[in-house]
């Protein structure tokens, strides 16, 4: 059974990424994969600085979600979009967690990973313009991108009660991007 890793690139309480995330993860179940949600306010990590690195090692929040990372066979990273970028919090994240440690080498838990991006936002483009950059974030992570992505508008209204997505054409697309990391991860 492929296991996916899933977080949200937000921690804010009702974020749209962290139901966007949650619906993937019901498509994981639905295509035969075991989806482990996560919140990445549970890892806690400084603001990278080489400074706190040096003197006290990576924190133990970082070594636990890399140890989460290298046990999953695929990743599925929701984002909301801030000013056309990544939130502090992902990019801190992934700053922390592609350090070498004495157990594997820059970024090796990352290396030929497959990952799905999807993005999210209350406006109309639902954190489109985010997509480019983070796809270039994990691609010098060493990870693999499935084809496509799922960017979802108007998110305060895209959601049903049982956590899908209401719009049709927005489910078929989140359901065929879940597919593809399924498939490419199994």
């Amino acid at each position: 059974m492929t296991s996916v890793l899933l977080f949200a690139g937000s921690v804010r309480r009702g974020a749209f990424s962290r139901r966007l995330a949650a619906a993937a993860g019901l498509a994981v179940a639905r295509y035969g994969g075991k989806p482990t949600m996560i919140d990445l306010a549970d890892y806690e990590a400084p603001l990278y600085n080489a400074d706190i690195e040096d003197s006290d090692g990576i924190p133990q929040g970082v070594l636990d979600f890399r140890r989460l990372v290298a046990t999953h066979d695929a990743l599925c990273l929701a984002t909301p979009e801030y000013n056309g970028g990544m939130t502090p919090i992902l990019l801190n994240m992934f700053c922390w967690a592609s350090r070498p440690s004495p157990t594997d080498d820059f970024g090796a838990v990352f290396q030929g990973k497959p990952v799905a991006l999807m993005a999210s936002s209350p406006g109309r483009l639902g954190g489109v313009r985010v997509i480019p950059r983070l796809r270039d974030a994990v691609c010098g992570l060493g990870m693999v991108p499935v084809p496509g992505f799922a960017s979802v508008g108007n998110a305060a209204q895209a959601f049903s009660e049982n956590g899908d997505l209401s719009d049709e054409q927005l489910a078929q697309g989140l359901n065929g991007l879940v597919q593809r990391l399924v498939n490419r991860a199994g």
